[in-house]
């Protein structure tokens, strides 16, 4: 089962609609798909109750049955597993983060998001230092910003996902109907940048257990 942690301080900057995006993009290639919310929010939860299709699976927690309920996603043959963590609760997204095979961090190109940097450096130092991507969201489709924002978080030291979420109305208008942009739109530019940045996570965590796995009986031998 991959486990995916979409991580941020600061509010508003996306993680919901990205965790539900992929989890929907999971299932549409063939993948058992579930999103754990652990935000008192509840915004992923609220938007199952606008939703027609039962899956992917969104299950409301608390951040102390978090082992628990990945558990028993896995039990249930969950593939692809997401949580959503709430914004201004460094335990909460703590303990995600440490879960995960990769925690996502949606970042807005502008000054406010990215002066969060150096605490998120510290949250995810308490986490054991995960594997971990930040992603450009809801930047403008025309201009600089995005890549600007890119190189100024890889020269503090961070990865950056080469797939850029822009600000489209696909996202807005899907989620105001239980939907995800693909689903809403689904020759649009949205959902086309959902699925690369889906492949590419995909794609990240098959690398990364692959080096593990060659890196432990080094370690073993040692």
């Amino acid at each position: 089962m991959y486990k995916v942690a979409v991580v941020m301080e600061k509010g508003g900057v996306g993680k919901t609609t990205i965790a539900l995006n992929l989890a929907v993009a999971a299932g549409q290639k063939g993948h058992l798909a579930a999103v754990i919310d652990i935000d008192q929010q509840a915004t992923a939860s609220k938007w199952t109750d606008r939703r027609t299709d039962d899956k992917p699976w969104v299950v409301p927690t608390l951040t102390a049955r978090l082992p628990a309920a990945i558990k028993q996603a896995e039990e249930n043959g969950v593939e692809f597993l997401v949580i959503d963590t709430p914004p201004h609760s460094g335990a909460d997204a703590v303990e995600a983060a440490r879960r995960a095979d990769v925690v996502l961090i949606p970042v807005e190109p502008h000054l406010f998001t990215l002066e969060t940097l150096p605490k998120l450096a510290d949250l995810l130092k308490l986490a054991g230092d995960p594997p971990a991507i930040f992603v450009i969201n809801k930047a403008a489709t025309q201009g600089s910003e995005a890549q600007n924002a890119a190189e100024h978080i890889k020269k503090q030291g961070f990865n950056v996902a080469p797939v850029v979420l822009h600000l489209r109305a696909a996202h807005r208008h899907a989620t105001n109907v239980g939907q995800v942009a693909a689903e809403y739109d689904a020759g649009s530019k949205a959902a086309g940048e959902v699925m690369q940045l889906y492949v590419y996570t995909e794609k990240f965590i098959k690398a990364a257990r692959k080096t593990n796995a060659e890196t432990k009986p080094a370690h073993a031998r040692a």
